[in-house]
């Protein structure tokens, strides 16, 4: 493994990676009628991750395809396509491109980017865990990694909504984007 040690912890030494989709889970938390939580995740997507010289130079791209979105609900996954929600058909794709990075402290990041959800774009920061470095039983360099957001849905658009009988709403505006990755050396 082709590894350097940068302010006390193991990283890859600089190169492109790509998101490892068998090794990487893309998905969301978002409330529902005020009570509870629907999780769900997106099963297609891809990504790059460029290892900088100097680290915090470094560079993230990631593009989710919306039409793969499932929360394990034929029916409701059918409506998150939507035009009242996704747009799918309009929409193919969800991109974050970071532009820097914003802060560290040992292995924690925050990554600003931009995230672009049905053609709006706003800046989010990503708070990111470096969670360490290997090589496979395969011989390829590996990275992981953990990484949240909160954004409001409303601002991106995703307006639909239904007022419950009881006061509230069926669906929350915060939807909290959470990623379990792992990368590879691109060959």
């Amino acid at each position: 493994m082709s590894v350097r040690e940068w302010e006390g912890i193991k990283i890859p030494v600089p190169g492109e990676f790509e998101l490892d989709l068998a090794h990487t889970r893309v998905g969301f938390v978002v409330k529902h009628m005020m009570v509870s939580k629907v999780r769900g995740h997106f099963g297609g997507f891809e990504g790059k991750i460029v290892i900088a010289e100097n680290p915090l130079e470094s560079t993230v791209e990631a593009v989710l395809k919306t039409a793969t979105i499932d929360t394990g609900v034929a029916d409701r996954d059918t409506h998150l396509r939507s035009d009242d929600f996704l747009s799918a058909d309009k929409f193919p794709e969800i991109t974050f491109r970071g532009k820097r990075i914003k802060d560290h402290s040992g292995d924690e990041f925050t990554i600003v980017g931009d995230l672009t959800i049905r053609e709006v774009t706003k800046e989010v920061e990503l708070k990111v865990e470096f969670t360490g470095a290997a090589t496979n039983p395969w011989g390829q360099e590996i990275f992981g990694f953990s990484a949240e957001t909160d954004i409001d849905r409303e601002e991106f658009g995703l307006t639909w909504n239904q007022a419950l009988e009881a006061g509230g709403v069926l669906v929350g505006k915060k939807v909290k984007i959470e990623i379990e990755g792992e990368a590879v050396r691109k060959a």
